[in-house]
């Protein structure tokens, strides 16, 4: 296209920033809550299935986008496909569970495999209609995390559904308005149309040359071990903060996107004087100050100890989360960059993710008695754990890149 008709990129930015907005309201809409949704309907044994389901479908997701997405369809379609029936999904989630607790996380399955391909989808979509995507992506991922926490206003401050079923009607109903608005997107065209699909790109295998690098090693590793204490607070956080006596679970939940906003901006000042060592240990300290606050507050009743834990996901999320991603851009050769991101998206928000929500749920279960849950053991757990993977981290990684390219 040329820059004559070449749409204004401030219009696009907006369509693409309403897009990033409704991606995340939708999955903020149930994702904190369902948790309290089925302790309160009889299905808390299975609040560790809910929470792996998600890792599950990160896991499938990149066959399906290797095989398809990226080959045959144009993305703003595929997008909108997989919102409309994930939609109808979500619509039927109440149903579901006065069914049985196993129709209701079947249904939830079937809801998370319709929507994790759309993560990558909406970022794709972006990038592809950007002419600065460096500065021009933040402006609009950003729109995603105010999308969040606008669900979790919604849901929980003005219709305090955190226990009730219209979380599902809220995030269905914008699945559905974000698919039918999908087909409203600049047209994006499948970014491997005519390349012939074969097993070693869809499975990123080329990737995997990195893991000869000792420095990527140990951090694919870390990463691994240390999203399994992290699971515990994607699982049972929301449960544990209306248990102390949070008032509006999810609506205070969302002030942890609030701080993630802040420590984005602040991002770029504090990785110049850190470097990625120390910026992700950072990361990894704030999730075993977040554990101990949390296990503190247990013992004293002081909900601020449990308003600070819930603070820190700023550091938490961006300093480990985005700071790895940056990491993993500088290392990988830039034919490999995509596989390479993919590669530790598979290694810690589905595997870690998904061993991690189902240890919590049988630590959860082993500190059960009748209905109480003894909270400290369930806190103090995963904050030795994150202090245990956060030392072995510290003491064996190096990013000293030009002996890693040696050693390579």
């Amino acid at each position: 296209m040329s820059d004559s008709t070449k749409p204004a990129y401030g219009a696009t930015g907006a369509r693409l920033s309403a897009m990033m907005f409704l991606q995340f309201f939708l999955w903020g809409g149930w994702y904190v809550t369902v948790g309290n949704y089925m302790g309160a309907n009889g299905m808390k044994d299975q609040i560790a299935w809910a929470y792996s389901l998600c890792p599950i479908a990160a896991i499938i997701s990149p066959f399906f986008l290797g095989m398809v997405a990226d080959r045959f369809f144009a993305t703003e379609r595929v997008l909108a496909a997989m919102h409309l029936l994930g939609g109808a999904t979500l619509l039927a989630a109440p149903w579901a569970a006065t069914q049985s607790p196993t129709h209701f996380i079947l249904v939830l399955l079937l809801h998370t495999v319709f929507f994790m391909p759309t993560l990558g989808l909406t970022s794709t979509l972006a990038f592809h209609h950007m002419d600065n995507p460096e500065k021009q992506f933040p402006m609009v991922r950003v729109f995603g995390t105010i999308g969040w926490i606008a669900a979790n206003i919604v849901v929980s401050k003005w219709l305090h559904g955190d226990e009730h079923a219209i979380q599902f009607y809220v995030a269905g109903g914008a699945a559905l308005l974000l698919g039918v608005y999908s087909f409203t997107l600049p047209h994006t065209p499948p970014p491997a149309a005519g390349k012939e699909a074969n097993i070693r790109d869809i499975l990123g295998l080329d990737s995997l040359s990195l893991l000869k690098r000792p420095a990527f090693a140990i951090f694919i590793l870390s990463s691994f071990l240390i999203c399994i204490p992290l699971a515990f607070y994607y699982s049972f956080a929301p449960v544990f903060v209306s248990a102390i006596g949070v008032k509006d679970p999810a609506f205070n939940m969302s002030f942890g996107q609030m701080s993630e906003m802040f420590f984005m901006l602040v991002m770029p000042f504090c990785f110049a004087r850190l470097g990625v060592k120390w910026m992700l240990l950072t990361g990894m300290f704030a999730w075993v100050a977040r554990y101990g606050f949390f296990a503190g507050a247990t013992q004293t009743g002081l909900l601020p100890l449990v308003m600070a834990g819930i603070v820190l996901h700023g550091v938490c999320y961006d300093f480990f989360f985005v700071t790895g991603q940056i990491y993993v851009d500088q290392v990988a050769d830039i034919k490999i960059r995509g596989q390479a991101q993919g590669f530790l998206v598979l290694i810690t928000q589905g595997l870690g993710m998904l061993i991690g929500a189902q240890v919590a749920g049988l630590i959860v279960k082993a500190n059960t008695v009748g209905n109480t849950v003894q909270w400290f053991n369930v806190w103090l757990i995963p904050c030795i754990a994150a202090a245990a993977v956060m030392i072995l981290f510290g003491l064996t990684f190096s990013n000293r890149r030009t002996a890693d390219a040696q050693a390579a």
